[in-house]
């Protein structure tokens, strides 16, 4: 059994999330037992992640999208009541890290999403986007055959640009904004989770290739190397849990 608050201390120190300005609270959102013997990680503290947990009797459920996001309505009342109720209840540390996360140059998301792709010389561009480089140029339906193969999801496709694509710029979840980021740094095509109404007039104006390859797809990587990383260091059971969900 490993203490609460020394995995918290591990965490912080790896992630810093002092040095982000986010959206949510980043660490400990959700107060359990003292003592940890069993993680689980997702990607989404939903109800059927928190209940499998329940089921594999953990003390700590680590994940990227958590709760008491700003804006939000702050009741704790309907879903959140019962995901909430199902946690305290089971004694279960809630655990959330956001944009830190996405940000770690080890095992954060964008990270994590090149090597699962097999993206070369993998290195930031520009705050959370990254860049590299394919292995060998790939037409658009290669690199969108490559995506789903990988990712278990097919990828939306839009833009216009070179006929092979060798350089890339992405970023996971709703990141379709920065694709600009990419176009700016000339870059072959963007890759992130979601796509809104502009980013396809944007893609094909700009001469870019555009791929949405689901918010959830990209994004379960970093937090199964965090739990991993985290499990190792501290000799606790862990198991990385995927709820599927096609956005």
């Amino acid at each position: 059994m490993i203490s609460r608050n020394d995995i918290l201390e591990t965490l912080n120190t790896w992630l810093s999330p002092d040095n982000f300005q986010d959206y949510c609270p980043n660490g400990l959102q959700v107060e359990g037992t003292a003592q940890v013997k069993t993680l689980i990680s997702g990607v989404t503290a939903s109800q059927e992640l928190i209940d499998a947990a329940v089921a594999a009797d953990a003390d700590m459920l680590l994940v990227h999208h958590g709760y008491f996001w700003k804006g939000e309505d702050q009741r704790v009342v309907g879903i959140k009541r019962n995901r909430i109720h199902t946690l305290l209840t089971h004694n279960i540390n809630l655990v959330a890290y956001h944009l830190p996360l996405d940000d770690h140059p080890e095992h954060g998301n964008n990270r994590q999403l090149a090597q699962v792709l097999g993206i070369q010389h993998a290195r930031p561009l520009d705050g959370l986007v990254w860049q590299g480089e394919l292995a060998k140029p790939l037409t658009v339906a290669e690199l969108s055959e490559h995506l789903a193969a990988t990712l278990g999801r097919v990828p939306l496709h839009v833009g216009r640009g070179a006929d092979k694509i060798s350089t890339l710029g992405w970023c996971t979840g709703a990141a379709q904004g920065y694709i600009s980021k990419a176009q700016q740094a000339g870059l072959d095509a963007f890759i992130s989770g979601e796509i809104s109404e502009p980013t396809t007039h944007f893609a094909r104006e700009a001469g870019i290739h555009y791929f949405a390859a689901g918010h959830h797809a990209t994004e379960r990587y970093g937090v199964r190397s965090l739990g991993e990383a985290l499990a190792a260091h501290f000799g606790l059971a862990h198991r990385f849990i995927d709820c599927d969900n096609p956005v």
